[in-house]
């Protein structure tokens, strides 16, 4: 191991994170959240229950320098909760999270304006990350070559399809090298060329001794993008390690469950 990779950037003890979620008092799910919010701005409370969520279980683990660690899991298992902790938007109930800089969490980070076309976008996104007049002037033009979104780039975002909005906001969120990156998903979503530029780029903030941190639930993804894992089931840290032997332990216990319940919906329907 080098120097820089002995150097810690993130030091979780004993992480705990849990929330609230409002609804009628029957047990929720995912899908019921957002409803549940709404339901709490309607004038009548009546039957309104709050159920509490320990999402993140005493988690602890050591990143440094240099490192790109992904997340795996199944839905509901605490990894996107745990990046959140990460990049600062959600504080550990219990425990303490130590970063050894600035974190950037893909995505959210850059305050982007949906009624603003992507390249005014961009001005304000990479300025938001610390960017200066200049380095922006000097950036601008890779970056939009980057996110290849074409003339929807002096489009409102509004009008922009999810992909191009996801490859935008990858591309200003990478356009300075940030001590911590934190990726949910954001290899989801575009052509298999993106994915690649995508990949190359995270590589690039890796040399450069940054941290990246990814959540994706393609384990190809996690294995050609990251050297380490961390898994996590029910909130719980239940394996840390090479990328490759985490990730063939997780499909290995979930992966044939997985195949099991797929064939037998596709036999209750036909």
């Amino acid at each position: 191991m080098g120097e820089a990779e002995r150097t810690p950037s993130v030091i979780a003890s004993e992480v705990n994170v849990t929330y609230r979620i409002f609804g009628s008092g029957k047990q929720l799910d995912e899908a019921d959240e957002m409803g549940a919010l709404r339901r709490l701005f309607q004038r009548s409370t009546q039957n309104v229950g709050v159920r509490e969520v320990h999402a993140v279980k005493d988690v602890s683990f050591v990143a440094h320098r240099g490192e790109s660690i992904g997340l795996v899991g199944r839905n509901g298992s605490g990894k996107s909760t745990l990046l959140r902790a990460v990049a600062g938007l959600v504080p550990p109930t219990q425990g303490k999270l130590w970063l050894g800089g600035k974190a950037t969490l893909l995505g959210v980070n850059p305050a982007l304006v949906p009624k603003l076309s992507g390249r005014r976008n961009i001005w304000i996104g990479a300025q938001a990350l610390g960017l200066k007049p200049q380095e922006v002037r000097e950036r601008i033009e890779d970056i939009i070559a980057f996110a290849d979104i074409g003339e929807f780039i002096d489009l409102p975002m509004s009008s922009y399809s999810s992909g191009m909005g996801a490859r935008l906001r990858f591309a200003i969120s990478t356009a300075t090298i940030p001590d911590i990156l934190v990726v949910d998903e954001a290899l989801a979503t575009g052509d298999l060329q993106f994915k690649e530029r995508a990949q190359q780029r995270i590589a690039e903030i890796k040399e450069k001794a940054g941290t990246v941190f990814m959540v994706s639930h393609n384990a190809r993804t996690i294995k050609r993008s990251c050297d380490r894992a961390l898994w996590l089931d029910d909130g719980r840290l239940v394996m840390d390690g090479e990328a490759g032997p985490v990730v063939d332990a997780y499909v290995a216990k979930y992966g044939r469950r997985a195949t099991r319940r797929r064939r037998q919906l596709e036999k209750d329907e036909a």
